[in-house]
């Protein structure tokens, strides 16, 4: 099945793209949530249109990305946790929580967008990237120390 994509998807393509699907993966999942359309021949008239729409939005949204990403530069978050033996976190941190630190500064910012590989388990400095847009990736610097600001042995 062809479909015309209305939005970004993950791991297919981009917005506008032609893509072949899997029958049931574009009737049951990308069809209801109008991530696409079929790719008939009014359709792919209408493809230009959403094409040259999707680039003027893509490029506003670029600007306001790259303001919010020289602001995040410039971020730094700390988080106490209690830890255990040989420095090991007993909990983590997690991208909900770098989400909910960053609205507390006046930043809002989708937790999805936050790139952990894994939660932060262990003491130290991190580096945290922030996928703002397809192209405009801000670095958010993340300190974890133990609660009750005890120093490191």
């Amino acid at each position: 099945m062809e479909v015309i994509l209305k939005e970004d998807v993950d791991k297919l393509g981009l917005r506008g793209d032609i893509v072949k699907v899997a029958e049931g993966y574009g009737r049951n999942f990308l069809l209801p949530r109008k991530l696409a359309i079929l790719a008939s021949k009014g359709n792919k008239n209408v493809i230009e249109q959403m094409k040259a729409a999707a680039a003027r939005k893509s490029a506003h949204e670029k600007i306001g990305a790259e303001a919010l990403a020289k602001q995040l530069n410039e971020v730094f978050l700390t988080f106490e946790r209690k830890v255990g033996e040989k420095d090991h976190l007993f909990g983590s941190v997690t991208s909900s929580d770098i989400a909910a630190a960053l609205e507390s500064k006046g930043f809002t910012v989708d937790r999805r967008k936050i790139h952990l590989d894994d939660p932060l388990k262990s003491l130290g400095e991190f580096h945290v990237p922030v996928k703002l847009h397809r192209e405009v990736t801000a670095h958010i610097k993340v300190t974890v120390n133990r609660e009750g600001g005890e120093p490191e042995a």
